[in-house]
């Protein structure tokens, strides 16, 4: 087996595993070998997690091994999720009910008066090969378990299934084979339900994983590629970046790049949440998975392997789904000690009956009630089967979750704070006006162009689009330099050259009445505002000012409204001018908004408002918001995905749609509201049936189908989430 070193996490397959005391038993394992600073387990993906220095693979897998289950390193990245064992668990269950079935005839027609008897060794024949056989796992289970020192739910069950089994053989072979003294069928019910429990649990984890198999079926087998002018087919393994790709009309794009010719709609559904085709044509971007619908296209690989958009979702959603929420640390500390404490409270149990009513058989049967209705197994599966869903589903709809923690946070959010370019508006800004007090726009116009060649920012590419069609190579530029939050500077023609906007001019010693004045009608309108000045023989004087104009978002209105609907408070933070900030403000429908505020500062307005006891969402993209992301209970990215966004927020946007804001919030708190109905369900469960089993009130096979019942039922309620559909989709 290969050793895993520096490396910072490490994924490991656990087989063997049966309930929440389990899962408690390996992390604590885990978190015993050197190095290993944090380690979680996860029943429903039957996976562990480790977080570490200098990690080595043996080590842990021999931990595991140590504590009784058996563990490999995870070395395949691609590895698909399935449900493991669903047709072992099938073909155990129907052979232990085609045994059982006969041995519940008599009991069936007793209910109608008719009182038969299968013979004593019949029953025995009939019930050994599921004690035995079909319930051999939960003894391998439970020997594992005593080796290792604990205690499990496979010793619950072989506890309480041998018990009954053993009491009804000591009878038979005691000459006592009386109707009141053979529970055979009591032992092979269990077991048998026991395993349709199972059986049942397994199709509705593999449910739970749908959304996240569905995004692993997306990328292509193979590919079409242009090499040397020679169309040939290969794995699509055997990629190289800067292969030329041939995506002809109903293929899936094989990976991620650029289209070199060809127009065509893609169908990016499953990828970005996006429901209707987009068109893409030369120079565009596109994504490996998304489906070509009707031209043929040209595009250059620009990603492959693990880096591709469509892997980094994939891997983004498994760490999501392998971390755990804060919540479930509850249900961690009760697991741990659970087991011990049943057992201890079906000790109790058969003394107490034994002792007081002088009846050992029936103390028995009631020990095996308890040891069997309380097995933890839905308190493990409660909350790992609601972030698989939740988190595949959200993952389907374009909204990428980083990890447990983002997702209860985001859940209780109160605030809303939205930066404004790029978010609220397209982030796409036209210059709409230029004014140069001295009447020669055309020389300004081409002033500015000169500085901002080169810049990235939306403003400086709005500037260069307008300038397009004017002569500047008279206009030579140096020294540019880039004033964080205010604008640029620059030696124009041999003169320190300004552009930017209120506060730079202010810091340059422009009267800020005289700005004020100058800016308030194009603010009402909610044009944002640069200005130019020029040093010229030791004075610093105005040139003019440029207007710009971006366009609010279609949704973005929709989007307030929606988390107005949600109970939430909304906020612009933005760099403009208030008359400006306030007018696009007023067009959305916002709550509140700061303006004038730098983006180093961003993250100062969001703690201030954590201090007033808000809980508050920061929405940006995640590059020069990222100071603001990272304060923020929940960052929310918006664009394309990018390593800086994923990396930063705790939710990430495929889409650049306010209205996936909501979205998101509201799959957070669906998936909580799961996660706590779970938890309900299986504290409830365990809290009302050890007393009803204690007091004689449940019989052994009641107990043990309401013990199968209560695993499905968290599982099946989890998969309800699969339902679930963003606002646009509904």
């Amino acid at each position: 087996m290969k050793t895993q070193t520096e490396s910072s996490s490490l994924t490991l397959d656990v087989t063997g595993m049966s309930c929440a005391s389990c899962v408690a038993h390996i992390e604590k394992a885990l978190n015993k070998v050197p190095g290993v600073t944090q380690a979680s387990v996860n029943l429903a993906t039957e996976s562990a997690s480790v977080q570490g220095q200098a990690l080595q693979g043996e080590a842990l897998v021999a931990a595991v091994e140590n504590a009784g289950y058996h563990a490999s390193v995870r070395t395949d990245a691609k590895k698909p999720v399935t449900a493991q064992g669903s047709n072992p668990e099938r073909n155990q269950f129907l052979l232990a009910a085609l045994l059982t079935l006969p041995l519940l005839y008599p009991m069936v027609l007793s209910w109608f008066g008719q009182h038969v008897m299968w013979n004593g060794y019949l029953q025995l024949a009939l019930a050994s090969p599921v004690q035995w056989w079909c319930g051999r796992r939960f003894y391998i289970g439970s020997f594992k378990a005593l080796r290792s020192g604990t205690a499990n739910m496979d010793t619950l069950v072989t506890l309480g299934t041998f018990a009954a089994y053993g009491l009804s053989l000591f009878h038979l072979l005691s000459g006592n084979s009386g109707m009141d003294a053979l529970y055979f069928e009591a032992s092979a019910v269990i077991i048998t339900l026991i395993l349709l429990g199972k059986w049942l649990e397994a199709r509705a984890k593999q449910q739970t994983t749908a959304a996240i198999r569905a995004l692993q079926a997306l990328s292509p087998e193979r590919a079409s590629v242009m090499r040397a002018g020679v169309e040939s087919e290969v794995a699509i393994e055997d990629l190289r970046i800067g292969d030329e790709l041939v995506i002809r009309p109903g293929e899936r794009v094989a990976a991620d790049g650029e289209i070199l010719k060809g127009r065509s709609q893609l169908d990016e559904a499953l990828i970005t949440g996006e429901s209707a085709p987009v068109l893409r044509e030369p120079g565009m971007q596109v994504i490996g998975g998304s489906i070509n619908l009707d031209g043929q296209l040209h595009v250059r690989v620009s990603a492959i392997g693990t880096e591709t958009t469509l892997a980094r979702i994939i891997r983004l959603v498994e760490n999501a789904q392998a971390k755990k929420a804060p919540i479930q640390r509850v249900a961690d500390k009760v697991s741990g000690v659970m087991v011990p404490i049943v057992i201890l409270i079906a000790a109790v149990t058969w003394l107490a009956w034994g002792l007081w009513a002088g009846d050992w058989a029936q103390a028995t049967i009631n020990a095996v009630s308890v040891l069997v209705i309380a097995c933890p197994c839905a308190l493990g599966l409660a909350t790992p089967a609601a972030l698989m869903a939740g988190t595949g589903v959200a993952a389907q709809s374009g909204i990428l979750i980083r990890d447990a923690e983002a997702l209860e946070n985001a859940q209780a959010i109160t605030v809303v704070a939205f930066d404004k370019t790029g978010t609220l508006t397209e982030g796409k800004p036209r210059v709409v006006r230029t004014v140069a007090f001295d009447g020669n726009d055309r020389q300004l116009l081409a002033q500015v162009a000169a500085v901002q060649q080169g810049s990235e920012h939306p403003l400086a590419q709005a500037v260069l689009q307008a300038a397009a069609n004017i002569d500047s190579k008279g206009v030579i530029a140096s020294d540019l330099r880039a004033l964080a939050g205010r604008g640029v500077s620059a030696l124009v023609d041999g003169k320190q050259f300004w552009f930017g906007n209120q506060r730079l001019m202010e810091e340059l010693g422009f009267a800020a009445e005289l700005l004020a004045t100058r800016a308030q009608e194009s603010a009402s309108k909610g044009y944002t505002l640069s200005w130019a000045a020029v040093e010229s023989g030791g004075n610093k004087q105005l040139l003019g000012l440029l207007q710009f104009q971006d366009t609010v978002r279609a949704t973005a209105k929709q989007a307030v409204d929606q988390l107005r609907a949600l109970g939430i408070r909304t906020l612009m933070v933005s760099g403009d001018n208030q008359a400006s900030a306030e007018a696009i403000a007023k067009v959305i429908g916002l709550d509140e908004v700061r303006a004038n505020v730098l983006p180093e500062f961003k993250a100062q307005v969001i703690s201030e408002l954590q201090k007033q006891g808000a809980r508050v969402a920061m929405v940006g993209d995640g590059i020069n918001d990222a100071p603001a992301l990272a304060t923020a209970d929940v960052g929310i990215a918006m664009g394309a995905g990018t390593d800086v966004a994923m990396q930063t927020a705790g939710i990430t946007l495929m889409q650049s749609d306010p209205l996936r804001v909501a979205d998101a919030i509201a799959i957070s708190r669906h998936t909580y509201r799961k996660i706590r109905q779970n938890l309900f369900w299986a504290f409830a469960y365990n809290m009302l049936g050890i007393p009803l089993a204690a007091f004689g009130m449940l019989n052994p096979m009641l107990a043990g189908a309401l013990m199968a019942f209560s695993s499905v039922s968290v599982v099946t309620n989890a998969v309800l989430l699969r339902y679930w559909r963003p606002t646009n989709s509904r």
